[in-house]
């Protein structure tokens, strides 16, 4: 019997490989998955010029063009910064420096909202002086405390890949004979000033499936990389990249490996002279550091331990001596902790509740752990932005909607001092938001918000995009800006569709992290159909309740939201008349085998798993469209330079749907990596573009 078990597995495993093999030679425009070769890359310049002269043509789009730009490079946004020692450090991208200056100020002129900028490097220059497409992909890690050493990331025209070098933040220029690592998807921290600890791309076997560096390694200054001594070595079928973390508390030094299985489960090892220990955790885990000795973690499932029993989503606190445990704070029914950040002495907390953003900070007092709220305004976003670990201060933002971001420093003490406002960039004195909840097919309530001017509402059948991710614990949140430029924040969203009579909705769907880690696991894998119930019953309701109708709804994601847009065509092409589809995976039959698809498979299943297949065959977005189905006209977007999501997904899908008699508009823009745009013009170009679309398809 047992004999006949290993033959059935043999023939069953067989099986398997003939089933992808047959697809592929079924698939007839897999030539549109060679990203740059001739022939693909005439098809893409084909389509790109076709769609654009249907978009540009619009009435509309050169002063939609116009408004992205100004929100966009204007010089008045907040600048996103770290803490690092005394300093803030920033990104800043403007009309002037399309790809931007790295500039430092110090926290305490940041924080009186009156910084004085230094340039430490200048983007633009070096491109320009090196003869490369470079953006700068981060500037980090820097060495504490002092933060004069740092690794910078430049990336080749937005790619995941990256090049890093040392740069010396006193001399303003890169280390002359320093570190300095080739392209590759890299990870790495600082062990001290003459040492990194590296996982790159060392070779044959070096990499996971995924196309991730799998071993760490320590490298010495003064030495050749290629003779670095290995540390860690993770699996080949992990999914994500082995990694490294050098965790600062006080004086001492903690370095952490974590190994993630999956996407979403993960091993944390302590490297110590006697070698690597593990801590004892859930695989649903995401450590956040090391503060006042102790390791703070959020668990992201039920968790025994220590004679006690923590629930999902719990911050907990662990002796790395003897993993004893406190708990450090537990989300009350509907809330989710999406964001922990470690300052000096305490616990910073960005809580959910009901999807209402609050601040709360939680500091040890004798055996206990007590919690505060900041005094923040209510009913919007709040964002823990970044976090002095030498005083707690910190700076923590507001946002709706409708009102423009705020900054704050918070001190110690609790008490606020806002530092900066963000000018309105749209006239929202006769704009509503209002939250409301959708019945989905199984019963549960999906929460959603609804924006529009209030005399567009009150007349109905307005022009409505509906907006959706539903994916890898990311929630959807009522934001006024996002300098990545995803048109369904209240900036762009207020100034290019609603002040035009448009209606915007936000999904708060399942499997995203709205209500923390129950909400994201319940649409895995086999259950991924939940989340776009989800969003097909808000749209059911938008039409139920007269803010519109089919012939007015559009819908609008990006990944793994063009994924769901991928579920939306094919599955109720009946229920929206416009689809906008970005740097989409659709051919989830394949979607493993291109680029770093692999590493998702915690999240959606594993195509060469015959049962697993099985339910990605029901909505696989390639395979699902008909050959006499009247589709949508769909807005498909790309970028060549994706090494993340394979461009082939967006071409093949509207190849296949041209066959089967329908249209499509495209645009794919030859460089911006995953993000579809290498710089703020290129994401105002792209945001227009899409706006253009839903006033052609929607308002009629």
């Amino acid at each position: 019997m047992k004999r006949l078990a290993v033959v059935s597995t043999c023939f069953l495993a067989l099986a398997v490989v003939l089933s992808a093999c047959a697809t592929r030679q079924e698939d007839p425009y897999l030539w549109l998955e060679e990203v740059e070769g001739d022939k693909s890359l005439d098809w893409v310049e084909t389509e790109n010029a076709r769609s654009k002269v249907i978009l540009e043509g619009q009435p509309e789009f050169q002063a939609m063009y116009q408004e992205a730009r100004e929100v966009l490079n204007s010089s008045e946004r907040i600048p996103l910064v770290s803490i690092h020692g005394e300093y803030v450090y920033n990104h800043w991208q403007d009309s002037e420096h399309v790809r931007g200056l790295w500039r430092r100020a110090s926290l305490a002129g940041f924080g009186a909202g009156e910084p004085r900028w230094e340039v430490l490097l200048d983007i633009d220059a070096l491109a320009e002086s090196e003869g490369e497409n470079w953006i700068l992909s981060g500037a980090y890690p820097c060495l504490a405390p002092e933060y004069k050493l740092c690794m910078i990331a430049l990336s080749r025209g937005g790619k995941d890949a990256t090049v890093y070098r040392e740069f010396s933040v006193e001399d303003k220029a890169f280390v002359d004979g320093g570190f300095e690592l080739p392209e590759a998807k890299s990870r790495l921290a600082w062990e001290d000033e003459n040492t990194l600890l590296v996982a790159t791309d060392w070779g044959p076997g070096s990499m996971t499936e995924s196309g991730y560096p799998r071993i760490i390694k320590r490298w010495t200054r003064g030495s050749e990389l290629t003779a670095s001594s290995e540390i860690y070595a993770n699996k080949v079928t992990d999914a994500l990249p082995a990694s490294v973390t050098v965790m600062r508390d006080g004086d001492a030094r903690y370095t952490m490996i974590h190994r993630y299985i999956t996407f979403f489960e993960s091993e944390h090892f302590l490297l110590e002279k006697q070698g690597l220990r593990q801590v004892p955790l859930p695989l649903h885990s995401n450590v956040a550091g090391m503060l006042q000795g102790q390791i703070v973690v959020r668990v992201d499932e039920d968790w025994a331990h220590d004679g006690k029993v923590f629930t999902q989503g719990s911050v907990v606190a662990i002796d790395p001596a003897d993993f004893s445990t406190e708990l450090v704070y537990q989300p009350a029914k509907g809330e989710a902790v999406s964001e922990v950040l470690l300052g000096e002495k305490m616990v910073h907390l960005q809580v959910l509740d009901n999807v209402i953003g609050r601040a709360r900070q939680a500091i040890k007092e004798g055996s206990e752990w007590r919690v505060r709220t900041l005094a923040l305004p209510d009913n919007g976003v709040v964002n823990l932005v970044s976090v002095s670990g030498d005083d707690d201060s910190l700076l923590v933002s507001f946002e709706s909607l409708t009102v423009p971001d705020s900054l704050y420093l918070a001190r110690p003490d609790g008490s606020l001092n806002q530092a900066y406002s963000l000018p309105a960039f749209y006239d929202a004195s006769e704009v509503e938001v209002f939250q409301r909840f959708a019945i989905s097919k199984d019963g549960t309530r999906v929460p959603y918000f609804v924006m529009g001017r209030k005399d567009a509402l009150a007349k109905g059948n307005a022009p409505t995009i509906q907006y959706g991710y539903g994916g890898f614990l990311i929630p959807i949140l009522p934001e006024y800006y996002d300098e990545n430029a995803r048109p369904q924040h209240g900036a762009l969203a207020g100034r290019m569709w609603v002040a035009r009579g448009g209606v915007l909705v936000l999904s708060n769907i399942r499997g995203g992290g709205e209500y923390g880690p129950a909400w994201h696991q319940a649409a895995l894998k086999e259950n991924r159909h939940l989340a776009y119930e989800d969003f097909f019953a808000i749209g059911e309701a938008l039409v139920e309740t007269g803010v519109t109708t089919p012939e007015k709804l559009g819908a609008i994601g990006r990944s793994n939201g063009g994924l769901l847009m991928g579920a939306v065509l094919t599955q109720r092409p009946d229920l929206y008349a416009a689809i906008d589809c970005g740097v989409p995976l659709l051919d989830m039959l394949r979607y493993h085998l291109l680029l770093a698809g692999a590493s998702w498979m915690g999240e959606y299943g594993n195509p060469d798993v015959p049962a697993e297949r099985a339910y990605l065959e029901t909505y696989s977005p390639y395979q699902a469209l008909k050959p006499g189905v009247k589709y949508p006209e769909v807005l498909f977007y790309t970028s060549t330079k994706d090494d993340r999501v394979h461009p082939g997904h967006a071409r093949k899908m509207a190849a296949r749907m041209r066959e089967y008699g329908n249209s499509f508009l495209m645009y794919e823009n030859t460089e911006g990596g995953h993000g579809g745009a290498a710089n703020q013009d290129q994401l105002a170009y792209r945001a227009a573009l899409e706006y253009a679309y839903f006033s052609l398809k929607l308002m009629k």
